[in-house]
């Protein structure tokens, strides 16, 4: 295990990466990823699994980033592992640049969603969740049976009303390979948090089947502490609320601290706080872009036993395959998008019958012959007649994914939001209905499905 000291070395590594990338850019926001470093570095350099000569592994641990303006903590973190180079982090929110001012959806370098609007990125997290366990047990592939889904929330998405349903549905489902991390520093853009919630989070996600822990989130030990004992919980999703520090480490012009400031939340520090800081935190404010040595030799180590680690479960992949070749070529077809040949003369329509039970008898003939597809209904199913699917199969349950209905509750961006995070998980076909009017809930994920060009149907 990594020294505490080596540890907090690369944390402010990336506090230096991210301040410095947003000064450079001379727009963003600084403090949060300043303050959620301790947290990812912790969670990259010792638990989240993944294969690095393979980044689209199915069997990978996924790190849903809900907050999108704290890009440059997820980039800098991912320049540690070598997925960006120092040149790239400057290029921070340039037209066209790699590293935009909120990441966008690219698994080949560790960014696993678009984030879009403050909540949804949690929500997909929920979904992918669900496909993991829809995939364990409609396989029987072990692999993901040992895939944990990590997400990361700020005080925002927690105000968001999105984050009711997806912790509703996480908890009623006993998502127990969902972790999410939830980045309390106190601070928002306008006000302290104070000013718009005084609500008791953890309760609140402890009525609802959550595994709750309260933690220092800029402590290295009680950080591993939490996302160990979350990984042996089992029926119910975790939340780890980290009481971090915004502006970790920040200092102004005069010498005096900036941490718990609104106005680090979205502006570059400024010259001479950001010169102050950046030397206080160990690097050189005029040539800042630099991986320090010892923490270069944790993430050599950490890469190469991603490496031991992906070739054991490869290789346990493949003795799978080995006995249910047929399954594993249909898992194959499942990740690639590839679709069976619909037998379309099966559907039986009537003239002059309602649309809805023209769509329901195509979903009844899509159940049956499409077995990696799951369809959701926001407490509609009997009226938009989305049921022709569930009549087919059953609802996802606690303890049982060998259905393939999602029964979402009144929750029709929960709803989508799920379904994206399914498709973004891959392996499955994600689908939902609700009726036309009641889609103007869903426009937040429509539209960033298809900024994501994802298959989502509805």
């Amino acid at each position: 295990m990594n020294s505490i000291q080596t540890m907090n070395r690369a944390a402010d590594n990336i506090r230096i990466l991210a301040a410095s990338m947003v000064e450079k850019a001379k727009s963003g926001h600084p403090g949060g990823a300043m303050g959620g470093a301790d947290f990812i570095n912790v969670l990259y350099s010792e638990y989240l699994q993944f294969d690095p000569e393979n980044p689209t592994w199915m069997g990978r641990d996924r790190f849903f980033l809900d907050p999108g303006h704290m890009s440059p903590m997820l980039y800098a973190q991912l320049a540690l592992i070598g997925k960006f180079s120092m040149e790239e982090l400057q290029q921070l929110r340039q037209w066209g640049s790699p590293t935009p001012g909120h990441p966008e959806l690219c698994p080949e370098r560790g960014i696993e969603n678009s984030s879009g609007p403050l909540g949804q990125g949690h929500v997909y997290a929920v979904g992918a969740a669900i496909a993991a366990k829809f995939l364990a047990a409609h396989t029987g592939n072990p692999t993901f049976s040992r895939e944990t889904i990590y997400a990361y929330i700020s005080d925002g998405g927690v105000q968001e009303e999105v984050s009711m349903g997806a912790a509703r549905i996480a908890g009623t489902l006993g998502l127990d390979n969902l972790i999410m991390f939830y980045d309390a520093n106190d601070i928002q853009l306008s006000t302290e948090t104070r000013v718009v919630m005084n609500e008791d989070t953890a309760a609140k996600y402890r009525a609802m089947q959550w595994e709750v822990m309260e933690i220092d989130g800029n402590d290295v030990a009680q950080i591993r502490q939490a996302i160990g004992k979350a990984k042996g919980v089992k029926d119910k999703p975790t939340l780890i609320i980290g009481k971090c520090v915004m502006g970790k480490g920040a200092l102004k012009a005069d010498g005096t601290s900036y941490e718990h400031s609104c106005k680090t939340h979205g502006s570059p520090l400024g010259d001479g706080a950001y010169r102050n800081t950046i030397t206080h935190l160990g690097g050189n404010p005029d040539d800042p872009f630099h991986i320090f040595p010892e923490v270069q030799a944790i993430y050599d180590t950490r890469l190469k036993e991603l490496r031991a680690m992906a070739e054991i479960r490869h290789d346990e992949e493949a003795n799978w395959a080995e006995k249910h070749p047929e399954k594993a070529a249909q898992l194959a077809d499942w990740f690639a998008g590839r679709l069976p040949r619909i037998d379309w003369e099966q559907v039986q329509l009537k003239a002059g019958d309602a649309t809805r039970n023209a769509s329901s008898a195509c979903l009844a003939i899509l159940a049956r012959q499409v077995p990696n597809m799951i369809c959701a209904s926001a407490d509609l199913c009997s009226s938009d007649k989305t049921d022709g699917f569930l009549k087919q199969t059953h609802e996802l349950r606690f303890g049982d994914f060998t259905g393939a209905f999602l029964q979402a509750g009144v929750a029709e961006l929960t709803m989508a939001c799920c379904c994206i995070g399914m498709a973004l998980h891959g392996g499955v076909v994600a689908a939902c209905g609700t009726f036309f009017v009641f889609s103007d809930y869903m426009k937040p994920a429509i539209r960033m499905a298809a900024l994501m060009e994802l298959p989502v149907k509805s």
